[in-house]
Formats: structure tokens, sequence, C-alpha cells
């Protein structure tokens, strides 16, 4: 005649653990296509300088020297003669391609010189040097 209020018997109260799972997946595909894209070489500390490029390139090839010169195409170590076949690689396969040059403030000219000489020899037809912008 009357019906129980409690529970009844059989059913199993489960969590659903589909739309956490579909959450975290979206998140790490998001991370996978993000995190390439914020790498732009190696972190050096950059010379300072009122001078604002207008100028953006979305395509820019990252040359980087670090303090202790060694050279770095992207976050990729190389020396002297294997970082000129790599470059004349990457140019040859998008010869518009630009190159940023970020060079550690430590440096003397001549550091810098030479890995632009090197770019030059693989073909960049044009070199921008990175610098960090003074606000005012």
């Amino acid at each position: 005649m009357g019906m129980s209020a409690g529970p009844s018997k059989g059913v199993k109260s489960e969590i659903n653990v589909t739309p956490l799972v579909d959450v975290v997946l979206v998140l790490l595909i998001i991370f996978m296509v993000v995190t390439p894209m914020l790498q732009n070489g190696k972190a050096v500390n950059l010379p300072k300088s009122h001078f604002k490029e207008e100028k953006k390139n979305a395509d820019l090839l990252i040359l980087s020297i670090t303090p202790d010169k060694s050279m770095y195409m992207e976050s990729d170590k190389y020396d002297d003669e294997h970082l000129e076949k790599a470059l004349q690689h990457k140019l040859e396969e998008k010869p518009d391609r630009h190159v940023m040059l970020k060079g550690d403030d430590s440096l003397v000219f001549a550091d810098v010189r030479k890995v632009m000489n090197i770019a030059r020899k693989a073909g960049a037809k044009g070199i921008s040097l990175g610098i960090e912008e003074i606000k005012k």
C-alpha cells in the first residue's frame, strides 16, 4: 500500500567522470598547442633602448647568444659550422623568413657580429637585433 521513502535497493550512485575527463583533455590539447608558441629562443638579458620598431613579423626565426657565448636557433644549441647549415636549411624552406638576433647585453659587439656573419652566409636577407624597450 505505501511506498518506502528510503533508497531503493539495487540502485548504485556513482560519480560521472566523463565531463571531468573531457575538460582535462581539452586543457591538455590547449597546453600542447600553446607551449611551442611560447618558446622564442633562449632567455637572455636584452640591451635596452628607446627605439621601437613598428613592424611586427610573426614568422621570425630567433637566434640567441647567451652570456657564455653559446649560440641557439630557437631553443636548439649549435656551434659555428652546424648553426650555418641548420640556418641555411631553415631559410631554404622559407626564403622570405626574417631572422631576429637576441644577444645578451653582457656580450661584446664581436660576439654578436660573428653570429650576424654566420646568418648572412646562410642566406638571411634581413637581420633584426632584439632589444628591450625602455618604458617611460
